[in-house]
């Protein structure tokens, strides 16, 4: 299966994303990742993005794109693949549907993590975590045992909180992500190919709803989809 995943910041798309992968035995292709791995290559196109990153600038949707196909030519895409974070407007959604078909691919499915902003903005800007081993905490929904001390590894004194985690930033976050994201839904829900699974739910049933969708596709069955109406942002 090929398999976009989208959702805005803090909706839990990482932890769904490497159960999806882990469960179905694909990949999960991580632009930022790829990026990363592309520029410690040192190859031609290795090279060239370094540059764009280094300047300042996003790397194009042609060159991202083409460092996707590049990506999935490697055996352990033979099966499909997962997209985390990509595309993230129409032009990289329709880049990547014309790569896909000249590889002799379609995309199966595009799972939209639909979240309440409000809900949303107290989830991320309520985390802080360990400075020692990353444990993750909320000021609501995760205190630790004892205050200002890790339950995991017992450091005294070691939270922090990333700078971008205020409300405010989050709100920012949250519309920059339904400016890019609205067009993209309604292309994907155009061509039959958007499931959308409400997010805020406790983290194993938004696992089990997304694997309802997928497994019907792996058994070769047409999921349910509301095609043509327009779709929650």
């Amino acid at each position: 299966m090929i398999i976009v995943l989208v959702g805005p910041p803090g909706a839990g798309k990482g932890t769904q994303a490497r159960r999806i992968a882990d469960k179905y035995g694909i990949p999960q292709l991580s632009t930022g990742d790829m990026f990363r791995e592309k520029i410690a290559s040192g190859d031609e196109l290795g090279k060239k993005i370094k540059d764009i990153v280094e300047s300042g600038n996003l790397v194009p949707s042609e060159i991202t794109i083409q460092m996707i196909v590049e990506r999935i030519k490697e055996p352990d895409c033979a099966n499909g693949f997962l997209l985390d974070g990509f595309p993230r407007n129409v032009e990289q959604a329709e880049g990547l549907e014309k790569a896909l078909s000249e590889a002799g691919k379609n995309l199966d499915a595009v799972v939209q993590l639909d979240v309440n902003d409000d809900e949303l903005v107290e989830r991320i800007s309520g985390r802080f975590t360990c400075a020692c081993c990353d444990e993750g905490y909320h000021d609501k929904f995760k205190k630790p045992a004892v205050e200002d001390t890790c339950d995991a590894c017992g450091a005294e004194g070691q939270f922090k909180r990333r700078a971008d985690d205020t409300p405010e930033k989050v709100k920012v976050r949250l519309d920059v992500y339904h400016d890019q994201t609205a067009p993209i839904l309604a292309y994907y829900q155009s061509r039959n190919l958007l499931d959308q699974v409400d997010g805020m739910q406790d983290m194993d049933k938004v696992s089990e709803d997304i694997s309802a969708v997928l497994d019907t596709i792996a058994a070769g069955d047409a999921p349910k989809r509301k095609n043509g109406s327009n779709p929650k942002i």
